[in-house]
């Protein structure tokens, strides 16, 4: 017995948790829900927590090099101050609100290379490694995302990468941010290399945060780069947010000498 508690400790023979989700597809502001089980390893052991999060894959740039780091978010116990015995089974049900700053993974049947979204269920158990167990989930956007998207493509910009970045922009909840990277043709892709976009979601509406990036090299002056426009939720009027969106990087350009 006295092995087995040992490995149990190396998570060798220990408790083990599965979470079966509802539907693997979702949208900010939405709820996730499914069915953890927890399962009793080769020794009786106790469970001080189970818990549910979101997890991301981040982006850290320091010191000229690049790596990355899983970063949970939206956490939420949903059980636990349990002792449960060898080979017993315990489930339950479980709700995950998704906060509104989610980044998207999916846009228009498309997956976005490098996205990476999932639920990490978790044990705390005294002593013991817990590796816990991961769902991958798919973050749609919401309508008015999709229609600034679609108002983006109409003035000429096109899809190019996203990423999600550690740190804060003025208005996130979240400990990242989502940058979107669209590159520009016609009018705009003479004087722009890129064009990044933040989505700053709340219950009421969206700050579109908007990056240029001049051809030659990148305007720092200030640290004043970004355009910001305020949207509600019910504004998918695509004629009117690609003007909107237009008169937005036209202000910023003036200010910058673009044109």
């Amino acid at each position: 017995m006295g092995m087995k508690r040992f490995m149990s400790r190396l998570g060798v023979g220990s408790a083990a948790v599965e979470t079966v989700l509802d539907h693997d597809q979702t949208r900010p502001g939405a709820v996730i829900t499914g069915v953890t089980t927890v399962t009793g390893g080769k020794v009786e052991q106790r469970i001080e927590s189970i818990t549910v999060a979101l997890e991301a894959t981040v982006e850290i740039d320091r010191d000229d090099s690049t790596y990355y780091e899983q970063v949970p978010f939206g956490s939420q116990q949903i059980g636990g101050n349990l002792q449960i015995q060898p080979g017993q089974q315990v489930s339950g049900r479980f709700q995950l609100p998704v906060p509104w700053q989610t980044p998207i993974t999916d846009v228009g049947g498309w997956h976005l290379k490098g996205m990476k979204i999932g639920i990490r269920t978790k044990l705390a158990i005294p002593g013991a490694v817990d590796p816990g167990d991961l769902d991958p989930v798919s973050v749609h956007p919401l309508p008015i995302q999709e229609a600034v998207l679609a108002a983006l493509g109409d003035l000429g910009f096109r899809f190019h990468s996203a990423d999600v970045e550690k740190g804060h922009v003025g208005g996130s909840s979240l400990p990242f941010y989502q940058e979107i990277e669209l590159k520009p043709s016609g009018e705009y892709g003479k004087r722009i290399r890129e064009l990044e976009v933040t989505f700053l979601v709340d219950d009421h509406g969206m700050d579109i945060v908007l990056e240029a990036d001049r051809r030659g090299g990148l305007l720092r002056a200030g640290g004043d780069v970004h355009g910001r426009l305020r949207v509600g939720h019910g504004d998918l009027d695509r004629g009117l947010l690609g003007r909107q969106l237009h008169d937005q990087l036209q202000q910023l350009g003036a200010r910058r000498g673009w044109f």
